[in-house]
């Protein structure tokens, strides 16, 4: 567990897209926030065993909250309810999130957990959040035909860092590793890595 928490720490310090926790989160909820906002059908199949385009949603909108409220002194304001208004409750997150992030104060904050120690928030949110957010672009964009929106560098900076956690990543966050050509693009190879069929399609 120690192994997998600092490696998610190495993912971290390598920005995946931009070179700081809020240019991460700008760039990679915005190419999210497109993807939710062309989504035309929320039970579409995602390439997530048993789970529908909703539920990928759902997943980046419920385990946040929580965390940041149990490991700081600050909470995220409620937003729309994610049932009745799922496009909403993402768009609100994505505002707060950001806020927590551009400002100085709250992004230099103590996040303490007794699985992680203590850390920046702005690091916790990088490390674990944000990085969702870009690999479940991938689900989200495949479940309901759009394009991903994500480049081979950035995901082949995230690999990178996850590979020393190969062993310790298996079965509980990540499912059996995906063939995959040696000379494919770093999505492909990323999402290879953590589990999904980078030829996977809706149809």
């Amino acid at each position: 567990q120690q192994a997998l928490l600092h490696g998610a720490q190495q993912i971290g310090a390598r920005p995946v897209s931009e070179p700081t926790p809020a240019q991460f989160h700008r760039s990679a909820a915005a190419n999210f926030t497109r993807l939710v906002e062309g989504t035309r059908d929320w039970s579409a199949t995602a390439p997530v065993p048993g789970r529908t385009a909703r539920d990928v949603v759902e997943h980046l909108l419920t385990w946040l909250p929580a965390m940041i409220a149990e490991g700081t002194s600050v909470e995220l304001p409620t937003g729309p309810d994610l049932q009745a208004d799922l496009i909403g409750a993402w768009r609100h997150q994505t505002v707060e999130v950001q806020r927590l992030l551009d400002d100085p104060a709250t992004a230099s904050l103590t996040f303490s957990s007794d699985q992680l120690g203590d850390l920046p928030l702005a690091q916790m949110l990088s490390n674990f959040y944000i990085i969702d957010i870009f690999m479940h672009s991938w689900d989200l964009a495949k479940a309901t035909g759009q394009e991903h929106g994500l480049l081979d560098t950035d995901a082949a900076a995230a690999l990178e860092a996850m590979l020393p956690m190969d062993e310790m990543m298996r079965g509980e966050h990540f499912g059996p590793k995906q063939p995959v050509a040696t000379d494919a693009g770093g999505v492909d190879q990323l999402m290879a890595f953590i589990g999904r069929d980078p030829n996977w399609s809706a149809g």
